[in-house]
């Protein structure tokens, strides 16, 4: 069955790039509405978004989606990766801003928002999409793959030059609240040479040592440390989580990241799409539903990570 939210959950933060306060409601949908975006600043035109794959604007640091009419709703990843790991399919979001505040640079305030209110099931069938054949999508020696498989299982590898992150992986099947317990309190991570980059390019302005992983060669510059060893690694696959989401329907399929990104993630959604035979849509029995992200998360799990 299709989940959405019991009750409505607030957040209230700035955005990463923008620094702006930002104010956002998730409401519940109903069954077949699928995840939506209603920019309630804009008093005039189309100001819903819909979390679609090809409504996408690829760029490299985060998730941007973007109406016919040009209005867009960014850094949306942490939160669709919630979503996707509380197993809601339906949720009208509404946002005074541009941009999703960044919270902690996890999805673990999402996961916990969420779960506090509740998820309800929805009395009508869920569908899947079932990777059928292997696609594979490259760019500037990065690559990202989806293989057939019979559930959701992410793997991840990075390669960095600082010693502080340096060369990580990680595969983990996503079902029985693998996201909340493995990934999701995870935080975005950057190198402190890009982040002094952004600010000259008047990005990243609401970015601190408390929502992001800053790191310099071998020192880690946030308080604490990283909250795993591998950190940067899951946050790579929150990411991924969170982008896949945006296929609209749950994936039942293995993905590969090899050093990939956001964007080389929605290229690969677009040409499984594009390629003949590459997927086929699935009713979920039972057996396949207890296999989605999602199913079996219980609140108890979740102060244990977050």
């Amino acid at each position: 069955m299709q989940n959405s939210l019991s009750s409505s959950v607030v957040f209230e933060g700035t955005g990463l790039h923008s620094g702006a306060p930002v104010r956002m409601v998730l409401r519940a949908a109903p069954a077949n509405h699928g995840i939506w975006f209603h920019r309630t600043d804009i008093r005039i035109g189309d100001a819903m978004v819909p979390a679609i794959w090809d409504a996408v604007d690829r760029t490299p640091l985060c998730t941007r989606l973007v109406n016919n009419a040009g209005v867009s709703v960014s850094t949306v990843e942490h939160l669709m990766a919630a979503l996707a790991g509380c197993g809601v399919h339906n949720a009208l979001i509404e946002i005074d801003g541009p941009e999703v505040p960044i919270l902690d640079g996890s999805a673990a305030p999402f996961v916990r928002g969420i779960m506090t209110q509740g998820v309800r099931a929805q009395a009508v069938p869920l569908w899947a999409i079932q990777v059928m054949k292997p696609v594979s999508v490259e760019k500037d020696g990065a690559r990202a793959t989806l293989l057939p498989a019979d559930s959701l299982e992410i793997e991840f590898h990075i390669d960095f030059q600082d010693a502080a992150i340096g060369r990580q992986s990680k595969n983990l099947k996503m079902a029985n609240g693998a996201f909340a317990r493995e990934l999701c309190d995870s935080r975005t991570f950057c190198r402190q040479s890009d982040v002094d980059l952004m600010h000259e390019n008047g990005l990243a302005l609401g970015g601190t040592l408390e929502n992001a992983v800053v790191v310099d060669g071998d020192d880690v510059l946030s308080p604490g440390g990283f909250r795993h060893t591998d950190e940067a690694v899951r946050h790579k696959m929150l990411d991924a989580l969170g982008d896949l989401a945006l296929a609209g329907n749950p994936i039942l399929g293995r993905y590969v990241g090899e050093r990939s990104g956001h964007s080389l993630t929605n290229t690969l959604l677009r040409a499984l799409f594009a390629t003949p035979g590459a997927v086929r849509m699935v009713k979920c029995d039972t057996k396949t539903a207890s296999d989605l992200p999602g199913y079996g998360l219980v609140w108890a799990e979740i102060p244990e990570v977050a």
